[in-house]
């Protein structure tokens, strides 16, 4: 992906800096839909799940504007003299500038208290089709309860610094005041879009019951998605790529993504590949701008495991190739095919080069097709026979050509 950095008035008119995330340049890979990323409580639009959920989405071919609300990270202002209806104001005015830029948000993401303040933009922002949230607390009030020694010093005092872990930030009397005052029970039942609930059941900052509370306060269409063994700020990167991975799926039911026209000469469009991060080995990839797969490597190789290998993508290729090929073949001849299956191994081994007399490694696949029906012989060895005319079979079992440059 793409970033860009930039600037917009936030809702006192001071600057919010915040992050595009665009797909890689190219018309297969150019955006067809936006989303609005709303940050947990005091953190940044720098967090890993925010930047791991971008990369994803841009791969899926939705673009990304994550930014810090005001007096935090970037941007300017004063954090103590915001509230959480300023924090709101803020989503609408990021929401309102990537529309004036041609880019009307259609998803917004919220993490946290973030994702109160989404539920409450949505309703004000009519281009919103779809919202996902994480860890959202039912009662945004519930975010005191982690600096409930110092209420009574803001109360006094107009305003305290907490440390909320490695951060430090004031928090004002007016912020207080205003979370107390708000509720989402309107916010969710006036909800114009699907809604997609993720939740730990050991999240210790914002406890399960508060998304069984959203989840059942919410009407259809409404999914729930449980983050498992994740912790509140979804650190890990397995935790933060599967949240990745489901909300990228489940958008694509209700926001429109049309498929881009194929470059000429290559019907199944572009397959653009780039790694996760640079360590380790996991790869996104997007092919033709509609399917989206992941690959590494194993984890006995340096890899995380959480995709095949570039040689398990290969197979894969060869045995859906078959399988398809003979299903055309029993399809045009009226046979009673009722399933294929196929397996696909890969290995090296030793072959004899019969012009030079050396021996070379040389790259093995075999393959194990079982065919369900009442097939006659003769039937099962002209399948046999046809799989070997399969494309991907072809293609790898002579030479191909492959031209390479920087782009």
């Amino acid at each position: 992906m793409t970033a860009k950095r930039i600037t917009f008035p936030g809702h006192n008119g001071q600057n919010l800096a915040a992050r595009l995330d665009l797909p890689a340049p190219g018309p297969q890979h150019a955006a067809r839909a936006y989303a609005l990323f709303a940050h947990c409580f005091t953190c940044g639009k720098g967090i890993p799940a925010a930047r791991r959920i971008a990369q994803r989405l841009t791969a899926a071919g939705i673009g990304v504007l994550r930014f810090d609300f005001t007096g935090l990270g970037h941007s300017e202002g004063e954090f103590a003299n915001t509230t959480f209806t300023s924090n709101v104001e803020d989503l609408e005015r990021a929401a309102q500038w990537m529309a004036d830029q041609g880019m009307a948000p259609s998803l917004i993401i919220g993490h946290s208290l973030g994702g109160a303040a989404s539920l409450i933009a949505a309703r004000k922002i009519p281009t919103i089709k779809a919202a996902a949230i994480l860890g959202t607390p039912y009662n945004p009030n519930h975010v005191t309860q982690h600096f409930h020694n110092k209420t009574k010093e803001i109360a006094t005092k107009g305003q305290a610094e907490i440390k909320l872990g490695e951060r430090s930030v004031h928090i004002g009397r007016g912020f207080l005041r205003d979370i107390a005052q708000t509720e989402l029970t309107q916010a969710i039942a006036d909800l114009n879009a699907a809604l997609l609930v993720l939740h730990a059941p050991r999240d210790e900052i914002v406890s399960i019951d508060n998304a069984a509370e959203i989840f059942q306060q919410a009407k259809h269409p409404k999914s729930f998605v449980s983050l498992d063994q994740a912790d509140h700020l979804i650190t890990d990167a397995a935790d933060a790529e599967y949240a990745a991975g489901v909300i990228a799926a489940w958008a694509a039911h209700y926001i429109p993504l049309a498929p881009p026209a194929p470059p000429p000469g290559a019907p199944e469009g572009v397959t653009r590949v780039s790694e996760s991060s640079p360590a380790g080995f996991l790869q996104d990839i997007s092919i033709g701008g509609q399917h989206h797969l992941l690959a590494d490597e194993p984890q006995a190789y340096g890899g995380t495991n959480r995709g095949p290998s570039p040689y398990g993508l290969l197979a894969a290729g060869l045995g859906a190739c078959t399988s398809m090929t003979l299903r055309m073949y029993a399809r045009r001849k009226g046979w009673p095919l009722t399933h294929v299956e196929v397996d696909v191994t890969h290995d090296k081994v030793h072959a004899q080069d019969a012009n030079t007399g050396t021996t070379e490694r040389a790259d093995r696949f075999s393959r194990v097709i079982r065919l369900t029906g009442p097939l006659d012989q003769a039937q099962k060895a002209r399948l046999l026979e046809i799989a070997d005319k399969c494309p991907v079979h072809r293609t790898l079992e002579h030479s191909s050509q492959i031209e390479t440059r920087l782009g």
